[in-house]
C-alpha cells in the first residue's frame, strides 16, 4: 500500500513536471537564480522551511539554457523577493536592539563606544578564523597560516581594547555580559565571547547564508541596472533606427513626388513646346495656303486677261465660218430656185 501512494505521488509529481514549464508564476525566480533564502537557510535556526513556490533543479537547467538565448529578466522578480526578506531581518535587528537597550544597564556613550570597539575587533576575529578553517578545508595550508597570523594581531588589539574598556567603568558593571546584535543575521553577540564562540557564529550557515543572500541582491540590483540600461540603449538605438528610416521614407517620398513633379513639368514643358510648335506649324501652314492661294489667284486674273483676246479672234473667225456656210447654203438655195423656174418654162 505505502510503495502503491508513493509510486502515485511520484508518479503526479512528474506530470506537474512536465506541465509546467519555468516561465510559470508557480516557479520560484529566486530558486532558478540560486538564491533562494529557503534553501540557502535550510538547516539553520531561522529554517524557513518549503518555499510556497515550486523549487526544480531541472526548470533551473531550463532556465539556464534559455537565457544565454534571451533576456528573461527573472533577476526583477528575485530582488522583491530578496529585499523583502531583508527587510524583514532588518526589522527583527532593530527590534532586538531595541529590547537590549531596554534590559541593559545604560552607559555613556564614551563607554559604549569602547564596548563598540571591543565588539568590532571581536567580529574581525570572527571573520579571519571561519576564513582560516575554511581555506584549511580547502587545502590551503600556507594561507590558512598567514590568516592566524593576522588573527594573533587582531587578539593583541582586541586585549588592548578590553582593558580600556575595563577601566573606564566599574568591575561590577565590567562583569556583566554585554550583548550585541549581528548586523548581518540579527544573531546575539557577547562581549566576552570566546574565540570559538566567535568562530562558530561568523563561520556558521546562518551568517554565511546571510551573507550569501546580501551579496547576491546587490549583485543583483546592479544586473537589474545594468539590463535596463541596456534595454533602454536597446530601445534608444531602435527608435534612431526607426527615426532614420522614417527620415529615409520621407527624403524618398520627397524625391519620389519632386520626381514626379519634374515629370510633370516636362510634360507640360514638352506638351507646351508641342503646342507651340504644332501653333507655329498651323501659322505656317495658314500663311503657306494663303500664300497658294493668293498666288493661284493672281495667276488666274492674269490668266482671264490673256485668255480674252484669243477667245474673240477665235468667235470672230468661227462666225466668219458660219457665215461663209450660210452664204453658200443661200446660193445653193437661189440656183435650185432658179433651176426649178427654168424648168417650168
Amino acid at each position: 500500500m505505502f510503495f502503491s501512494l508513493l509510486f502515485s505521488w511520484t508518479f503526479a509529481g512528474d506530470e506537474t513536471r512536465q506541465r509546467v514549464k519555468f516561465t510559470d508564476d508557480r516557479v520560484c525566480k529566486s530558486h532558478l537564480l540560486n538564491c533562494c533564502p529557503h534553501d540557502i537557510l535550510s538547516g539553520t535556526r531561522m529554517d524557513l522551511g518549503d518555499c510556497t513556490k515550486i523549487h526544480d533543479l531541472a526548470l533551473r537547467a531550463d532556465y539556464e539554457i534559455a537565457s544565454k538565448e534571451r533576456d528573461l529578466f527573472f533577476e526583477l522578480d528575485a530582488v522583491d523577493h530578496l529585499e523583502s526578506f531583508i527587510a524583514d531581518c532588518d526589522r527583527r535587528t532593530e527590534l532586538a536592539k531595541k529590547r537590549l537597550a531596554e534590559t541593559q544597564e545604560e552607559i555613556s556613550a564614551e563607554v559604549a563606544a569602547k564596548a563598540e570597539k571591543v565588539h568590532e575587533l571581536n567580529e574581525e576575529i570572527g571573520k579571519l578564523l571561519a576564513k582560516a578553517e575554511q581555506l584549511g578545508a580547502e587545502g590551503n595550508v600556507d594561507e590558512a597560516q598567514k590568516v592566524l597570523q593576522e588573527v594573533e594581531k587582531v587578539r593583541s588589539r582586541k586585549k588592548d581594547a578590553e582593558e580600556e574598556y575595563r577601566n573606564s567603568m566599574p568591575a561590577s558593571s565590567f562583569q556583566q555580559q554585554k550583548l550585541r546584535v549581528c548586523e548581518v543575521c540579527s544573531a546575539y553577540l557577547g562581549l566576552h565571547d570566546n574565540d570559538r564562540r566567535l568562530a562558530d557564529h561568523f563561520g556558521g550557515k546562518l551568517h554565511l547564508g546571510f551573507i550569501q543572500i546580501r551579496e547576491k541582491l546587490d549583485q543583483l540590483k546592479k544586473t537589474v541596472v545594468e539590463k535596463q540600461e541596456k534595454r533602454n540603449q536597446d530601445r534608444l538605438k531602435r527608435r534612431e533606427e526607426r527615426e532614420k528610416e522614417e527620415r529615409m521614407k520621407r527624403r524618398t517620398r520627397s524625391r519620389s513626388r519632386e520626381h514626379r513633379r519634374s515629370r510633370s513639368r516636362d510634360r507640360r514643358r514638352r506638351r507646351s513646346h508641342s503646342t507651340s510648335r504644332d501653333r507655329r506649324r498651323s501659322r505656317s501652314r495658314s500663311r503657306e495656303r494663303r500664300r497658294r492661294h493668293r498666288s493661284r489667284s493672281r495667276s488666274r486674273s492674269r490668266g482671264h486677261r490673256h485668255s480674252h483676246e484669243p477667245s474673240s479672234r477665235h468667235k470672230s473667225s468661227r462666225d466668219r465660218e458660219r457665215s461663209s456656210r450660210d452664204k453658200s447654203r443661200d446660193r445653193d438655195r437661189r440656183v435650185g430656185m432658179n433651176g426649178r423656174e427654168a424648168g417650168d418654162f
